[in-house]
């Protein structure tokens, strides 16, 4: 069997064909259990992002694997396999493992260096391990893949330069300015509360805007959010359902505004309430006393995430499908003044059939939902803009499929940046100086993985040879027995142990060469040479692999 990979992202297809190609997790689900049902495949995973959908599987025959995989991602994305084609690309073998380790490190990201992807392969082992479509070779790969990126993340500066696409984003809007001083004092509209709009929240704050309005489906979540980002508990005055607060935030934490380090969980027990939205610390301090206690989703990995961002079921954002509100909800707000010589803050949380009403006050807009239609459509942009002519309007969408009218750059006043610029400027940024010092680390990655595969590979042969060994000293001691029978207890272990010894010393040297010739390439040949030569049971082998399979260790269910 060997690693097998089909897929495509943002450098082999345009947005346009990877807002085609979105996968929900229920859609990911039945595509990876379809995988597994097809005949040249003995295990499945899929790596699904707001910038790729890649299969991976291990299998017996290259181009039947290849055939079947890439029909199986046109069948569950919608996109006829000729439409496909052109975009998808393969790699095999220790090519799929480099891969692999490269997207783990943030070498294939848009934003190169980009931690956020450790979260999203965690959460694509995860499914397999549920499903029980991964099995000894993609936990070891995918487990592998993890340590590799955070390897990557603390020998190298990779994650310095490689900056969240929620800070990217938001220096594509700045131009020249710095994010700090072109956002400070703004009014900000996050649409969206799953991990990339906490994350756009979290980076927004600590850039210094004065009003911060997050909109979303589940109301509770937004409340959670804003007050995360004040550190103080969500209000409830006479139940109304929608807060306002003002807190004050620092900005003790290091690094840019959004960054985080990948991998990253932090402990609402030691970090306040910020910590369980995956907050920076410098979001932090109370601003008002709370009349309900905070309760903290718990951290979740999903596609899209960040680690420590707690995650709705949904599409790339972490966040659950928009929809319309019940119209139930109103805005009710209560402030207090801020610490002295802290930088105010208003937090508020909207349902969603407020979005266009906030969007006429709103500076900077930032779109992320699970939403398979628009959200803001160009009418609906046009009509927030035309009470106030002049007034630039900011918009960034990072959701795939996008929640903004690409047609919205038409209108006057309104910048928008989404996936598509995003790609587009990223292909232009300069690359990290520690790229190198990181892809020396994955070709060493890929040649140790390699090696400890092709030697695993040998080992049930080996086994199998020990056990049918023992199973000749048994017999041959058994048939002495009935030659000798008046052998006493003490001379019958003594010649059973000197059996017992020279045939471990015949073996011994063979069974070790054997095994680091395995590790070479090409060294798979070595374990059929063994079965060959020693006229193995196929059976007691393959035996020998199940149980080594499905070891805890492993972790299949």
């Amino acid at each position: 069997m060997s690693l097998l990979v089909v897929g495509l992202s943002h450098r082999s297809a345009p947005v346009s064909v990877l807002e085609r190609v979105a996968l929900q997790p229920e859609q990911r689900a039945r595509l990876v259990q379809a995988a597994l049902g097809v005949e040249p495949a003995a295990e499945s995973a899929v790596l699904a992002t707001c910038n790729r959908v890649e299969l991976y599987a291990d299998v017996d025959k290259f181009h039947a694997g290849v055939a079947e995989l890439s029909t199986l991602l046109a069948e569950h994305t919608g996109v006829t396999l000729d439409e496909l084609t052109p975009y998808l690309y393969v790699h095999y073998e220790d090519r799929a493992v480099h891969h692999l380790f490269s997207v783990a490190c943030g070498l294939d990201s848009m934003v190169v260096g980009e931690g956020q992807i450790l979260g999203q392969i965690k959460d694509a082992l995860a499914l397999g391990q549920e499903l029980h479509t991964a099995g000894r070779l993609l936990n070891d790969l995918f487990q592998q893949a993890l340590r590799v990126g955070k390897r990557a993340h603390s020998e190298t500066g990779i994650d310095k330069a490689g900056q969240s696409l929620v800070t990217f984003g938001l220096q594509q809007l700045a131009g020249e300015a710095p994010v700090e001083r072109w956002a400070a004092g703004k009014r900000a509209l996050v649409i969206g509360a799953g991990s990339m709009s906490s994350l756009a929240a979290t980076t927004l704050a600590r850039a210094g805007v004065a009003e911060l309005v997050v909109a979303n489906r589940t109301l509770e979540r937004a409340r959670r959010l804003t007050a995360a980002l004040t550190g103080q508990a969500a209000a409830h005055t006479h139940g109304h359902t929608t807060d306002q607060a003002i807190g004050r935030h620092t900005d003790h934490a290091a690094g840019r505004p959004g960054d985080r380090l990948p991998g990253q969980a932090q402990d609402p027990g030691q970090h306040g309430a910020g910590a369980a939205f995956g907050l920076p610390a410098g979001v932090a301090a109370l601003a008002v006393v709370p009349t309900e206690p905070l309760d903290p989703a718990p951290a979740a990995q999903g596609p899209g995430c960040v680690a420590g961002v707690p995650a709705p079921h949904g599409g790339c954002c972490g966040q659950q499908p928009a929809g319309p509100s019940d119209g139930h909800e109103h805005a009710e707000t209560g402030t207090v003044p801020p610490a002295a010589g802290a930088t105010e803050l208003i937090a508020r949380a909207v349902p969603m059939a407020e979005v266009e009403a906030e969007l006429a006050e709103a500076d900077i807009v930032v779109s992320c939902t699970g939403a398979t239609g628009l959200v803001l459509t160009a009418d609906a942009l046009r009509t927030a803009t035309a009470p106030h002519p002049g007034r630039p309007l900011a918009l960034l969408d990072l959701a795939m499929p996008r929640d903004i009218d690409a047609a919205a750059h038409r209108l006057g006043d309104v910048h928008l940046v989404d996936i598509e610029s995003l790609a587009e400027a990223s292909a232009d940024a300069p690359m990290a100086a520690d790229v190198d010092q990181v892809r020396a680390i994955v070709s060493a990655e890929v040649a140790a993985f390699g090696a400890a595969q092709r030697a695993a590979h040998i080992t049930p042969t080996v086994v199998a040879l020990r056990t049918m060994a023992a199973s000749v000293v048994t017999s041959e001691i058994a048939r002495l027995d009935g030659r000798l029978p008046d052998l006493d207890d003490k001379q019958r272990a003594e010649i059973t142990q000197t059996v017992r010894r020279v045939v471990d010393k015949l073996l011994h040297a063979p069974t070790v060469r054997v095994k680091q010739l395995a590790s070479t390439p090409g060294g798979a040949g070595y374990a059929d040479a063994l079965r060959e030569l020693f006229d193995l049971d196929p059976e007691a082998v393959a035996a020998v692999s199940r149980a080594d399979g499905n070891h805890p260790k492993r972790g299949r269910a």
